[in-house]
């Protein structure tokens, strides 16, 4: 159970959701439409070939039938994360997810993870700004024992109140962990607030302020599940050796009989017109090596200009993705810096984030190095990126849409994660094919709009003490 940063849904294998590790089988090699792995992929073949249908009290049921193991992969997603925490009660989301194992009506507390446990299977949770996810992966025969436990807990979760304070101590000792005694987590935690707002979706904590996590109470939870846990606002996502025909049956058995009720909805706070604080530089004892930050409001999958996101994601990718990337080139194998590289953070509910970050090399001072990727992406704004550059780009993500095929988890991670935050079902399976349509006109303009038109941004160091 852990508060994460959420990832991209729709890169392939290469970047997925950045879940607590899941020891999956080992699979064999995928291949496509049954075909060899080396063979060309027609156009119109879906990554995963999943089906979807809805039950009467709103559930949405995936399915990714994959009968290379006799293993099955079961993910419920709610459509509520970070993002949905009421003001004053930032960490609601996760600290939620963490009371649901705490026993249902016919599931005792702790006996969940236990009952997982005995059948040879393995359980956990994640929080995300948009989404709170529970999973199992056990071998398909008992598929149908956690669909039961886990459909108990979704209608109604005991969130026993003589729990909560050692369980709150568990948060806060997870926030200590992660956060408090991590000096670059500490930077990226006020570097937020700084850019967003410490109370804006953006700029809240994923595991919240500590204040905050304190006052949270059992009335809270309650308040969050009714509004947010409703069978209409989850997705539920099934991978593995599973027939559709059982999965239905199960389903209608399990989840069916769960009460349809509203739910609240999302509610996004669009980005600041300016950023409370637009340079943030911090000195550390703990901190060794110099960092950079850069972030910049951008157009996401449901937000703003939508059709950009997908051109942003080329854009991040050319400019700082590895070897062959621009500010690799120019920083790194320029010997001013350790790493240098740019990220897109584009499949959210509500306002997408573009990153720059580098590291210099000992002996090169920090004014140089960001004069240099400043320099570097003014450049390709006003140059503009070549046809090449685009091309190569499109190929090497891509490429990763072939290995997102090979484990069990990435099916009901891309799935459920962009089903989650509104996108259809096409938006996964068909992202190779419409990445690859990304023209570079698209792409400059994307950069064009984004790093180098005025706008909310933010930016800083973190250095030695």
């Amino acid at each position: 159970m852990t508060a994460i940063p959420r990832r991209t849904a729709l890169k392939g294998a290469a970047a997925t959701l950045a879940l607590p590790a899941l020891a999956e089988p080992a699979l064999a090699q995928p291949a496509l439409a049954r075909g060899a792995p080396t063979a060309p992929r027609p156009a119109d073949v879906p990554l995963f070939g999943a089906v979807t249908w809805t039950l009467d009290n709103g559930l949405r049921v995936v399915l990714a039938e994959n009968r290379r193991a006799p293993v099955a992969a079961h993910y419920l997603y709610v459509a509520a994360g970070a993002g949905e925490d009421p003001p004053g009660r930032s960490g609601l989301a996760h600290f939620l997810e963490h009371m649901m194992f705490k026993g249902s009506p016919h599931v005792p507390s702790g006996a969940f993870s236990r009952t997982v446990a005995r059948e040879g299977g393995q359980d956990n949770a994640f929080t995300s700004r948009d989404v709170t996810g529970y999973f199992q992966t056990v071998e398909a025969s008992r598929l149908p024992l956690m669909m039961r436990m886990e459909a108990d807990r979704l209608a109604a979760p005991l969130l026993p109140e003589a729990e909560l304070e050692p369980e709150r101590g568990v948060v806060l000792e997870e926030r200590r962990q992660r956060t408090d005694a991590n000096p670059r987590a500490r930077f990226r935690e006020a570097f937020d607030a700084a850019m967003w707002g410490a109370q804006h979706w953006r700029g809240r904590p994923l595991i919240g302020w500590e204040d905050e996590i304190r006052a949270i109470t059992r009335q809270d939870m309650a308040a969050f599940h009714a509004a947010h846990y409703a069978p209409g606002n989850c997705v539920l996502v099934v991978a593995g050796d599973v027939r559709e025909a059982d999965l239905r049956r199960w389903a209608e058995e399990f989840y069916g009989p769960i009460p349809a009720r509203p739910a609240a909805g999302r509610r996004r706070a669009d980005p600041p017109a300016a950023a409370p604080e637009a340079r943030l530089d911090r000195r550390d004892p703990a901190v060794r090596e110099a960092s950079f930050l850069a972030a910049f409001a951008a157009p996401s999958a449901t937000w703003g200009e939508t059709a950009l996101a997908d051109p942003l994601e080329v854009l991040a990718h050319l400019l700082g993705g590895g070897p062959g990337s621009r500010l690799h080139r120019a920083l790194v194998e320029g010997g001013l810096a350790v790493t240098a590289g740019a990220a897109y953070d584009g499949d959210v509910a509500g306002v997408g984030s573009f990153l720059l970050f580098a590291t210099p090399r000992p002996g090169v001072s920090p004014e140089r190095v960001e004069q240099a990727l400043r320099d570097e992406v003014a450049r390709l704004v006003h140059e503009g990126a070549t046809e090449a550059e685009r091309a190569r780009s499109v190929r090497q993500q891509t490429a990763g849409a072939l290995l997102a095929l090979d484990g069990l988890g990435a099916a009901p991670r891309m799935l459920g994660g962009a089903l989650a935050i509104g996108l259809p079902l096409e938006a996964v399976e068909h992202w190779p094919q419409r990445l690859a349509a990304v023209t570079l006109e698209q792409v400059n303009r994307a950069a064009r709009l984004v790093l180098g038109a005025p706008g909310l941004a933010a930016s800083g160091w973190l250095l030695p003490a």
